[in-house]
């Protein structure tokens, strides 16, 4: 669940190379700012990889000289990029970093994504607004109410497993259990029918079409009427779930409703991925899966190292400066935008030893941030990881010999999805 809507320095880089294997950075009078896409010698996002379990090289490359450093967004706009990990963890606890920006006409593009393309909200209202809107939740998803849910939730994934083992295998793992877990989830606790999983779904995959903003867009817009009719019955018929909570907020409800409406979205779909890329990381380490199964304690500590080495997507979270801030030692002017990748970030070498090994025996030190952190952290946190726990904990038990019905390599990523992925997991044991 992605974060909700999530120090001494100087004016100058610090010292390096004079030139770098992606050539030479110029100063930013060289730069160009407009949105032609101007050839340049700045790095330009996306940047590529060969195994879609690892991150792109370019960003150990990049932080090896300069942790925070301009590049191009997809959009062809400057953007400074942080992937060094204390790096990541002052640009979001830095309050002068934000959603919105100052001058939202001119500010830099990230990419044609609706959902992280560009500014969003209005600088005076976000801080007061970001700190209403979790103190609201706070309650629902709190870490007690969360750990209640934990013998709901094993129940769920028990019975999904009984379900899948008596299908013919091969079976998608994605369809059978990935994506029905986290949406069963969801739905109990948000009080959405689960009936109308398929018409949400659908909604929710179109809106992270990166090929395609228009119907992105359409499907934001569809999620958030959806949501509001579900508000509105809330009202008159209120039930024990977060919906009928927020149903009666003091807020406007077109306001209550996007916000119900992103809950809805970012409670499914990005632990869909994290299940499926937790299962390949263990079937790719088949020691680390045998000493799981062997050793129960082990489960909460390879939900976090899946959730520091997955990485689903190819994207960074954007972020404006409200004025001038220093990151890492670098200014960055208000108005400019801040990429911070979480992906990256979690492969610090700096912070975490072989970075890009998979330990599920990793001693507990600095946390990953796949949730963000400070007052960015997510409030939904404490929920992925009770279902994470219990997929974990379950599913190599139930089935030790779980494995790919099919090359790894044969896996077919969702390249124009936003939150990334694969089209299918067939599996069979």
């Amino acid at each position: 669940m992605p974060v909700l809507p999530d120090l001494p320095a100087d004016d100058t880089f610090d010292s390096g190379p004079a030139v770098e294997p992606w050539g030479c950075f110029p100063t930013m009078d060289d730069q160009n700012t407009d949105h032609t896409g101007h050839a340049d010698d700045l790095p330009r996002l996306p940047f590529t990889r060969d195994d879609p379990l690892e991150v792109p090289e370019m960003y150990r490359a990049l932080r090896a000289v300069r942790p925070v450093t301009r590049v191009r967004t997809q959009a062809g706009d400057l953007a400074w990029l942080v992937s060094g990990y204390e790096e990541a963890r002052q640009a979001f606890a830095d309050p002068r970093l934000g959603r919105s920006a100052p001058d939202p006409e001119r500010a830099a593009r990230i990419s044609g994504s609706v959902l992280l393309g560009g500014p969003r909200g209005d600088i005076e209202t976000e801080k007061a607004e970001h700190e209403r809107m979790r103190r609201m939740l706070a309650p629902a998803f709190s870490a007690r109410r969360m750990s209640a849910l934990g013998p709901h939730v094993q129940q769920l994934v028990d019975e999904l497993l009984d379900h899948m083992a008596e299908l013919p295998r091969p079976v998608d793992l994605r369809e059978e259990f990935s994506v029905p877990l986290p949406v069963l989830v969801i739905c109990e606790l948000l009080g959405v029918p689960y009936g109308d999983r398929g018409h949400f779904r659908k909604l929710a995959e179109a809106m992270t079409d990166l090929s395609d903003p228009r119907r992105a867009e359409a499907a934001m817009t569809e999620l958030a009427d959806y949501t509001r009719a579900i508000l509105i019955d809330k009202r008159a018929d209120p039930a024990d779930d977060v919906f009928s909570d927020m149903a009666t907020m003091e807020a406007p409800d077109e306001e209550i409703a996007t916000l119900a409406a992103g809950l809805l979205f970012a409670g499914h779909e990005t632990t869909v991925n994290r299940i499926d890329y937790g299962v390949l990381l263990l079937l790719g380490n088949p020691a680390q899966r045998d000493a799981l199964v062997a050793d129960p304690s082990l489960t909460a500590p390879a939900v976090e190292e899946i959730l520091r080495m997955a990485a689903p997507g190819n994207h960074g979270l954007p972020r404006y400066a409200h004025e001038d801030v220093s990151i890492g030692g670098v200014t960055i002017r208000r108005g400019e935008a801040v990429l911070i990748v979480t992906t990256a970030a979690n492969r610090d070498e700096r912070t975490f030893p072989e970075p890009d090994r998979f330990d599920i025996g990793r001693p507990l030190g600095d946390p990953q941030l796949a949730f963000g952190y400070a007052a960015r952290y997510c409030i939904g946190a404490s929920l992925a990881r009770v279902e994470l726990r219990s997929v974990f904990g379950t599913l190599f038990r139930r089935f030790p010999t779980l494995e790919l019905a099919v090359p790894a390599e044969e896996l077919v990523e969702r390249e124009t999805s936003l939150t990334g992925g694969f089209t299918r997991i067939p599996v069979t044991w």
